[in-house]
């Protein structure tokens, strides 16, 4: 009868079943347990082979020590003063060792090979059967070899007289059998010894295996293959740096974005975290030692975003984003919505001025209406002017006027120092400008609660140093807080609508510190605080003359200030 298709079904598994096993608790069991079982018969087999070639030796030395102590000068005198007989003196010495020492024979012989001593009496006064000619050379020879008496371990030494001549030899052998039982009594032994490391071979696969299992979800090879290669093409294709560290702080994992973002290399992979990105926020953001949610790092010039989650192990996954070009954006608009306040408030005083001017002239005053625009043409002519004069670069000198036009909106008396002279051979001029629009910024911030709010700006140029002090006279800043201010995401300001504060002095300390230089927070003679900052090598050699390079020039046509891109002219009077 030919089985049916459910027969089939019901055998089929039954023959998967003694095949290779899927699991990884299997499998790793197994093989464990294959190379224990393995290993232990190894090494049963190594120790049994020395051993055997060890007690051989034994024995050999053995017997090579009972002949060397029975061929003593006595034995020698009663060997020449007697018969070679059973009842003999030497046959008698040599039995009485023999049954002292456990030796299978002691055999004395003369220099023809004629016992004069043996087991069997009857072998007494015959040839011996093997070969003396080494030990009546007087040689010392041990050795395993078969004689009348079977397989023996034997040793040969020469007999000699009182005076060192060679009279014959002795032969003295051990029983093969005693030194192969020896082998087969410590067998036993050893196979409980080699029985207890295969028990605890297995007991620690088996726990390995659970523990594996534990940890593998039970999951196959094939599919942790799957997972892992899905795993990597998923990490490398995100647009989101990730960051895996383990418990010692090594990173365990760099996609490629991390990578690009953090400005490291493939071989970070296995390095201390703050090995590879240094001191800083960033490498304390990465590790945990500041806490919180979507914390912000600057690295490099790139205004980073990263959020960081522990793991079981004691490590830390982290993921970082990009932040770069929306902060620069939320500062433009930040900017752009400082500058139409200004620009509104400006128009505002424009109408009034326009207003009086209009009364002026309706009342037949032309005298004093002309009078009136002088004045406040004068003004801002002046503020231009005095800016212009001591700032030869057109960049830092127009963000200055701009500034002092918003301030004076602000009721902030913004002034520059009479030290204060900037020659026309910046190397940076975004750069300063970055640096003086955040301290500017900040100052005017800080100022503009106070009771008598001003602002001082003052730069200075030493060979190719230029330094940046900009004092207010504000609240000032803590002693114990001069250093955190520089900390990206630290600020006393309220977050704009866009996103967050803080990063301005941290951009402006990076930058100076990126041009070899530094920035410092301290106490402001105008008792708020005071910002400086120093950029070595930011000026360009003076020209052989020294620095003729003049100052914006004045407009052509009209003779006033010159024309100054993006900020208006403005004025640093007093507030209006």
């Amino acid at each position: 009868m030919s089985a049916g298709p459910g027969t089939a079904a019901r055998t089929t598994p039954g023959r998967r079943r003694f095949g290779w096993p899927r699991r990884v608790f299997s499998q790793v069991l197994l093989t464990q347990l294959a190379i224990a079982a393995g290993v232990t018969v190894l090494a049963t087999g190594l120790f049994l082979a020395p051993f055997s070639h060890e007690l051989d030796d034994q024995a050999t030395r053995r017997a090579l020590v009972i002949a060397e102590t029975t061929a003593s000068p006595r034995m020698a005198a009663d060997l020449l003063a007697s018969r070679p007989t059973a009842g003999g003196p030497v046959q008698a010495e040599a039995e009485r060792i023999r049954e002292t020492t456990g030796a299978e024979y002691v055999v004395v012989m003369d220099r023809g090979g004629v016992r004069w001593s043996h087991t069997d009496p009857e072998e007494i006064g015959r040839v011996v059967s093997t070969d003396p000619s080494a030990a009546l050379a007087g040689g010392h020879l041990r050795e395993l070899d078969s004689g009348t008496l079977g397989r023996s371990a034997r040793g040969k030494v020469p007999l000699r007289d009182g005076t060192g001549r060679i009279v014959g030899a002795v032969s003295v052998g051990i029983a093969y059998d005693s030194v192969h039982n020896r082998l087969l009594a410590a067998i036993p032994g050893l196979l409980a010894y080699a029985g207890g490391a295969l028990a605890a071979g297995a007991l620690a696969a088996f726990l390995i295996s659970r523990r594996l299992q534990r940890r593998t979800h039970d999951l196959a090879f094939s599919d942790i293959s799957a997972l892992l290669t899905e795993r990597e093409a998923m990490l490398h294709s995100l647009r989101e740096g990730v960051v895996a560290l383990d418990s010692a702080g090594r990173i365990r994992l760099l996609n490629d974005e991390a990578q690009r973002l953090l400005g490291l290399g493939p071989d970070a992979a296995g390095r201390p975290l703050e090995e590879s990105l240094g001191e800083g926020r960033t490498a304390e953001v990465l590790t945990g030692q500041v806490r919180g949610e979507d914390l912000l790092a600057v690295r490099g010039s790139r205004v980073l975003v990263a959020n960081r989650m522990p793991t079981d192990d004691g490590g830390a996954v982290v993921t970082l984003r990009d932040r770069t070009e929306l902060e620069r954006l939320g500062r433009e608009l930040d900017a752009t919505r400082g500058l139409i306040d200004a620009l509104r408030a400006q128009d505002h005083e424009h109408a009034n001025h326009m207003h009086t001017l209009l009364g002026l002239l309706e009342l037949n005053m032309h005298a004093e209406a002309a009078e009136f625009v002088n004045e406040v043409v004068g003004v801002h002519r002046t503020t231009a002017e005095q800016i212009t004069e001591r700032i030869h670069d057109p960049l830092p000198a127009a963000l200055l006027v701009g500034k002092a036009t918003v301030a004076a909106e602000r009721g902030v008396r913004l002034r520059l120092s009479p030290d204060t002279l900037l020659p026309d051979r910046l190397v940076d001029p975004q750069g300063l400008v970055t640096v003086v629009g955040n301290l500017v910024d900040n100052a005017l911030d800080a100022a503009a609660g106070s009771d008598d709010p001003r602002v001082e700006v003052e730069l200075l140029a030493e060979d190719r140093t230029v330094v940046l002090v900009v004092s207010d006279s504000g609240p000032g800043i803590p002693a114990a807080r001069r250093e955190l201010v520089f900390s990206e995401g630290w600020s006393t300001k309220q977050p704009p609508a866009h996103g967050r504060r803080g990063l301005g002095l941290a951009l402006v300390r990076r930058l100076a510190e990126r041009q070899g230089g530094s920035a410092r927070a301290g106490a402001s003679p105008l008792g708020g605080a005071e910002f400086t900052v120093v950029l070595p090598d930011a000026l360009t050699d003076p020209a052989p003359d020294g620095d003729t390079a003049p100052g914006p020039r004045a407009d052509a046509e009209t003779g006033g200030p010159p024309h100054l891109p993006a900020h208006g002219p403005g004025t640093a009077g007093e507030p209006r």
